[in-house]
């Protein structure tokens, strides 16, 4: 009160004064001011903001990180959020970047890479009202368990099957091919990598397959133990070539780019890139990128920041990209397409489409979900003959072996049976008649059901 009370002296004595200087105006009648209505200030909408992590390959690391990060990106301009990232150069750093995110409120915060799991899973399950994204990792074989990490409802994986690409690019480095030797190498020994080098493995085994050529690939069982070294990459592309590898395909991040320098080095040799179009995200290479093995990183971070942002986030499940969905895919030939012969496309698409069928099996099984248990059919039991005793057919019916196969494979699926009794009740179908030797056996299809032979 007392700097209050000298104040307002002061004041009125420096107004006496100024007053006393000039003449003296007659006062108007004043009237007392109308006080006006005051409204309540609008809140302030809070924004939504989100954050990435990075593995410590860097955030232009023409690979995982950089693929990630156009996906938030494309969050920035179609959804008008907040985005930002945090390098991690070394895995020290992955629990103070997410810690810094946590710290300013962003909605939903993704990590990018396998390295990042335990962290990332620690940081969800004691932050149940923030949402995290995890790329390259899940609730699969090799990585999250059911028992260990429960399913938590603010965690989503985002993982990739790209081993159906890479299958593909196996496919089409066997058939590229003249010296008889290609050639592969990771990073790390961790699953999200060695997923790649088996499965173009396998492409360039069923490739000899349907060729009967034996094109050979060299080194499967080889890692540099890092994702940074330029320098290991051009080393390790090196050897390959002078082992005779003419196509070479390196998952190690920027590592692989050493290995293109190599590559482009060595006049007839090529390049298969991964996680993103190498013609794009390194063009100084393309001249020698047959094709890339892409993971569609870009689309699934943006996507479970939007599930996110419109309050319908999917957590405790995976997204699992396949060659179905567009989440995995082999790039163009771009500097290629004429040097690639039309029949070796043409049985690129035929194996794609196989692989989607179930029909090819690329060795790998990247389940995303838990199984639904069956539910029971109403009225009836389901057969489905798998041989011996566990099969419920009627003896009077099946009377020899070739007559059981054909019943096990065609009749049952389409048929149910009464319980404790061998009247078929339609499922699929309207009726059936066996010839007398039971080896023909003739099915009628309800009106809306289409038959498929398998092949």
């Amino acid at each position: 009160m007392r700097k209050l009370s000298l104040t307002m002296l002061t004041l009125l004595t420096v107004v006496a004064l100024l007053a006393g200087c000039g003449p003296q105006a007659t006062e108007a009648p004043t009237e007392p001011p109308a006080e006006e209505a005051t409204e309540e200030p609008p809140e302030e909408e809070v924004a939504f903001a989100a954050g990435m992590v990075t593995d410590v390959g860097g955030i232009d690391d023409k690979s995982f990180n950089q693929t990630s990060w156009a996906g938030m990106e494309m969050a920035e301009e179609e959804l008008g959020i907040e985005v930002n990232y945090l390098e991690s150069q070394q895995q020290t750093d992955y629990a103070p970047n997410i810690t810094q995110f946590l710290e300013q409120d962003y909605g939903h915060i993704t990590t990018v890479g396998f390295l990042l799991a335990d962290a990332t899973y620690t940081f969800a399950q004691e932050n149940p009202d923030t949402n995290f994204a995890i790329v390259d990792f899940g609730w699969a074989p090799g990585m999250w368990d059911e028992e260990a990490n429960p399913r938590i409802d603010n965690l989503q994986g985002l993982i990739f099957s790209t081993d159906q690409a890479a299958f593909l690019a196996g496919y089409v480095a066997a058939g590229m091919s003249e010296t008889g030797k290609v050639g592969t190498f990771g990073g790390l020994e961790i699953p999200t990598v060695t997923i790649f080098m088996y499965a173009y493995e396998a492409g360039v085994e069923y490739y000899n397959e349907q060729h009967g050529t034996d094109v050979e690939v060299l080194g499967t069982d080889l890692f540099v133990g890092n994702f940074e070294s330029t320098e290991d990459g051009r080393r390790v592309g090196e050897d390959l070539i002078a082992e005779g590898a003419d196509v070479i395909m390196p998952v190690a991040g920027p590592v692989g780019l050493g290995t293109a320098a190599a590559v482009q080095a060595n006049p007839g040799t090529m390049l298969v890139g991964v996680d993103t179009d190498w013609c794009v995200s390194a063009p100084e290479y393309c001249d020698v990128t047959l094709t890339s093995v892409e993971k569609r990183m870009d689309v699934a971070v943006f996507n479970s920041i939007k599930q996110a942002y419109d309050g319908n986030f999917q957590g405790g499940a995976n997204f699992v990209g396949t060659l179905a969905n567009d989440g995995v895919q082999i790039s163009p030939f771009h500097e290629f397409e004429d040097a690639v012969p039309g029949d070796l496309k043409a049985e690129l698409d035929e194996v794609s489409q196989g692989i989607m069928d179930g029909m090819i099996d690329t060795g790998f099984d990247l389940g995303a979900e838990p199984e639904e248990e069956e539910e029971e059919v109403a009225g009836g039991t389901f057969i489905f003959g798998r041989g011996g005793d566990s099969v419920q057919l009627d003896p009077a019916v099946v009377t020899d072996g070739e007559s059981f196969r054909v019943t096990g494979q065609v009749l049952e699926p389409l048929f149910q049976y009464e319980d404790n009794g061998t009247l078929p009740i339609p499922a699929l179908a309207t009726d059936y008649s066996v010839s007398d030797d039971g080896l023909v056996w003739t099915i009628n299809l309800r009106e809306d059901v289409q038959f498929h032979d398998g092949t």
